[in-house]
């Protein structure tokens, strides 16, 4: 039987990032709306998702492919969605939810949301013709 390597993903949406980032908003409201349950069941339904993100990020920065701050952000992600949905789940019943479940899903939406600021803040390259010099070479 012959491998036969693609070029493209089989499952391209695995790797996506907005499932888990919508997930975990829709956690995060709802614990500011104190709907408790449904808090604890999108954090623990992001949790899959979101190590589906940030297994696929990981695959791809060792395949060298320039994924390496994705990597980075998903694994985070990942991290605080699980300790946000264990807190959650340990806290006593009747009782507040204790602030770094907050915390650590608004840490996640940041880690989410930083690949995307670099993508807009990265710089902008003008296109020159190959033959075209700066007018500063010119007057010199």
């Amino acid at each position: 039987m012959k491998d036969r390597p693609t070029r493209r993903r089989t499952y391209a949406q695995m790797g996506s990032r907005l499932l888990p980032l919508g997930l975990a908003t829709a956690a995060l409201a709802a614990g500011a709306a104190d709907l408790r349950q449904l808090a604890l069941y999108l954090g623990l339904l992001t949790v899959p998702f979101a190590a589906g993100a940030a297994f696929v990020a990981i695959s791809d920065a060792l395949e060298g492919r320039p994924a390496v701050l994705r990597a980075v952000t998903t694994g985070l992600a990942l991290t605080l969605v699980v300790v946000a949905s264990a807190v959650r789940e340990n806290a006593p019943h009747g009782a507040a939810v204790p602030p770094l479940v907050s915390y650590a899903l608004a840490g996640a939406l940041v880690a989410y949301l930083v690949p995307t600021v670099f993508w807009v803040l990265e710089p902008v390259r003008l296109w020159r013709p190959v033959g075209a010099r700066s007018s500063a070479s010119r007057t010199a």
